[in-house]
């Protein structure tokens, strides 16, 4: 081997060495493009300055591929490419260093209370973190718990759960927090984040009968934290608005019990659903304009259910919402943008009529021009607060459906 030759050999390994060390401490980095620099072969030359995007981006064509992330690195590859385009693209990569950093800052904090960008509602709420509620040690199979370190009520108090989205192959109970936090910390619910197993790793209906055991075990121990059994909402995004939507329709169908966890003499229904943008007919997915081909056999709702969609009916049918629609669900309240190009609004029409059509108490929101999740605002925030109130507190309030301009946070 040639002094050269060794001199390059140390430097991509001491490159690759920092790459996966950051990635350990949970510092952002996407992917490098380590596959592409052969051993003994001279980077191409970037300027010092250059941002680590186009460091990675060795053939310029403005976007990261699969390829181009070293190995170790890959497992982050789905959660950065949002458009299941197959690559990642320049604003892709912003976005996912932006959410990386946001979670090591959410980190920082944590263990440094004092710090003032701590957002308040946080003071305000005690967490138990990844709780079992299947009686194994797979951290997917547990739950984190929110508790108001002040009450407005001796009484037990209604509880949220928000279950994330990710396609089911990704995302994490670890952002719930987020979500139901502010309400928690009025003091008038107590909230819980619970994760599942992913498709990588189970496949339909898995994810549904860890859910239900998730709603089993925090109603099987409503007395030791506060808990009201009776008064339980739920509340997703994407592939978490599918599964709470599923939650809601087969409070009554035995055979998606499963039998993840105890409790089985619990029941796994609940009082109310919070349904953002979540996919009811995957069959009918294509039929729209998509980022993704949904009847791909590497799509995330053919990974959901073992094989291609078109090929495995009977297992489409089991996942989807639409088959267990009947008089006996609970309210609903189903939030979609009008330009999502993931999960197509046709879905959420498809779901409302069915509720309409069994007579069912629906609430339809429409974001103007909302894309795939990116609609958050203060109105809408606003309105499902009102919706918990109204369904979980017994509020003399309305909640309106109909059409929010899109906004942002």
């Amino acid at each position: 081997m040639t002094e050269f030759q060794r001199f390059s050999h140390l430097k991509v390994a001491r490159f690759v060495f920092l790459v996966l060390s950051l990635e350990i401490l949970g510092l952002g980095t996407l992917g490098v493009s380590v596959d592409s620099l052969a051993w003994g072969q001279v980077e191409r030359p970037v300027p010092h300055n250059a941002s680590p995007f186009d460091k990675w981006d060795l053939d310029n064509d403005d976007r990261v591929s699969r390829q181009e992330i070293p190995e170790p690195l890959r497992v982050n590859f789905n959660r950065a490419d949002a458009d299941r385009d197959g690559f990642i693209s320049r604003e892709e990569d912003r976005a996912f260093r932006n959410r990386n950093n946001s979670g090591q800052r959410e980190r920082t904090a944590a263990a440094q209370s004092s710090n003032p960008q701590r957002p308040a509602f946080r003071e305000a709420i005690e967490v138990r973190a990844d709780l079992p509620y299947a009686g194994t040690d797979n951290v997917r199979q547990s739950l984190d718990l929110f508790l108001p370190k002040e009450r407005d009520s001796d009484e037990p108090l209604p509880l949220i759960i928000w279950i994330h989205g990710g396609g089911w192959r990704g995302g994490s109970k670890n952002g719930g927090i987020g979500q139901v936090g502010p309400l928690v910390s009025t003091g008038r619910y107590v909230g819980a984040s619970v994760g599942y197993r992913l498709s990588d790793e189970a496949i339909w209906p898995a994810q549904i009968h860890d859910c239900k055991a998730a709603v089993r075990w925090l109603r099987a121990n409503a007395d030791e934290y506060g808990i009201d059994p009776d008064r339980i909402g739920v509340w997703g995004s994407s592939a978490g608005g599918h599964l709470v939507a599923m939650l809601g329709v087969s409070g009554d169908v035995p055979q998606l019990e499963g039998e993840v966890g105890g409790s089985s003499d619990v029941s796994s229904c609940v009082q109310c659903v919070v349904d953002y943008y979540g996919p009811t007919d995957f069959l009918s997915m294509n039929n729209f304009d998509s980022n993704i081909d949904h009847d791909a056999v590497d799509s995330p709702e053919s990974l959901l259910v073992g094989g291609a969609i078109h090929e495995n009916k009977d297992a489409v049918r089991n996942a989807s919402p639409l088959t267990y629609v009947s008089e006996n669900d609970p309210p609903f309240l189903i939030v979609h943008g009008t330009a999502d190009n993931l999960v197509p609004i046709d879905q959420s029409d498809q779901l409302v009529a069915a509720l309409e059509e069994a007579n069912q108490n629906v609430t339809y929101v429409k974001i103007e021009g909302g894309g795939h999740g990116r609609f958050a605002s203060d109105e809408l925030l606003e309105r499902v607060g009102t919706y918990f109130d109204l369904n979980l507190h017994g509020a003399d309030v309305k909640i309106e459906g109909g059409t929010l301009p899109q906004g942002g946070r």
